[in-house]
């Protein structure tokens, strides 16, 4: 018999030099940590009462183990993780309308709430997993840029969502994986190929479809919500939150998992929470909602982008990132949807051709992302 800590990778090999079964799933039961006998290759178990090691049964006893012949290991649902991606991108977008019905909140008093809700969430997590709360100290700056940049981001993609059309924000915003190429290639020595040029000059032409600068459309631009002015300046905030956010991604990917994602989230909260509460003393906008709509609006919001995320990191846990990707797009046709049913808001036609380029630079970079991985996973197996 060999002595093994279930669900660890640990395992001691087998003593005739054959490698041990990998683990399958984890029905329910012990916990990770807690020792079980297993029996070890060519040596029958000698009763029904022994363990198994593994973590694929969890200390069941052998003849219930899902190993055993005759046991049916338990089949995922298709196509669940993209309904998880599909799911999460409605609620984005209906946050995203509720944002827009706000009135006299200001963008930044908005994400405070926001923050609060996130950490409310990730507390738990943080005692449950004795990560700390500061994290490793050779990881701690890069923890701390990414939730200066994530937070900021938030911040700036909140304020061009008041002021520009839903849809316009949110097609700006999609271009974040182009982005990601290209500061990863500058910052990380990533490889950055003629594909990616091309996807990048997508976004930029789209966004420069979307933004319609009056010295290449001309002075009288119609289809913006207000003054041509605030139009631009939501623009320039939605680009400015585009980068952070894409240099997020950056960080994370050099971070790795060496940190709990729990951990970044947590920074990311408290270090906006923080920024949030001292910008808005700064500008003297802290109020509380004058009327019970604003507040039901602002609670349902800090909900609406708490399950977003849930349903996001459940989508990425089950299925290939690049597939996510892709079914992440429905982010923008919710966001025409929603803005033609609730806001009264026909697009133009500059805003479809702008989304359009957009959507293909950024679904194009994630196909081309997800086949590269795939072809280095089959070269791995050989």
């Amino acid at each position: 018999m060999v002595l093994c800590q279930g669900g660890e990778a640990g395992a001691v090999p087998a003593a005739d030099g054959k490698e041990p079964e990998v683990p399958l799933s984890r029905e329910d039961g012990a916990g990770p940590g807690q020792p079980c006998l297993c029996p070890a290759a060519g040596v029958e178990a000698a009763s029904a009462e022994e363990r198994r090691v593994c973590g694929c049964c969890s200390g069941l006893s052998w003849p219930r183990c899902c190993k055993a012949p005759g046991t049916k290991k338990k089949v995922a649902c298709p196509g669940l993780g993209l309904f998880y991606t599909v799911l999460s991108a409605f609620l984005f977008s209906v946050a995203s309308l509720f944002l827009k019905k706000i009135e006299d909140v200001h963008s930044v008093e908005v994400s405070a709430f926001r923050c609060v809700f996130q950490m409310a969430f990730v507390l738990p997590g943080l005692i449950y997993y004795k990560t700390g709360f500061l994290g490793p100290k050779g990881k701690r700056i890069f923890l701390f840029f990414r939730g200066f940049l994530g937070s900021g981001a938030m911040i700036l993609l909140y304020y061009a969502f008041q002021v520009m059309p839903l849809a316009d924000a949110t097609v700006i915003t999609f271009s974040s994986p182009v982005f990601t190429s290209l500061l990863a290639w500058i910052f990380l020595k990533e490889k950055y190929s003629l594909w990616d040029l091309l996807f990048t000059l997508f976004a930029i032409t789209g966004v420069i479809l979307i933004a319609r600068p009056p010295f290449l459309f001309g002075s009288n631009v119609t289809g913006i919500e207000g003054s041509y002015a605030d139009h631009l300046k939501g623009t320039i905030a939605a680009i400015t939150s585009t980068v952070s956010a894409a240099s997020t991604f950056v960080i994370l990917r050099k971070v790795g998992k060496s940190v709990h994602y729990f951990l970044s989230i947590w920074y990311y909260a408290v270090i906006g929470l923080i920024g949030c509460v001292i910008a808005l003393f700064v500008m003297n906008e802290w109020r509380l909602p004058h009327c019970g709509k604003d507040r039901v609006l602002l609670i349902l919001i800090g909900l609406l982008g708490l399950g977003g995320q849930i349903f996001l990191t459940k989508a990425l846990q089950i299925e290939k990132a690049g597939p996510v990707s892709i079914m992440k797009t429905m982010d923008v046709v919710f966001a025409f949807i929603l803005q033609i049913l609730f806001l009264n808001h026909i697009p133009t036609w500059w805003t479809v051709g702008g989304a359009l380029c957009v959507v293909a630079s950024s679904s194009g970079t994630a196909i081309r992302k997800w086949r590269q991985s795939l072809k280095k996973a089959n070269q791995n197996e050989i």
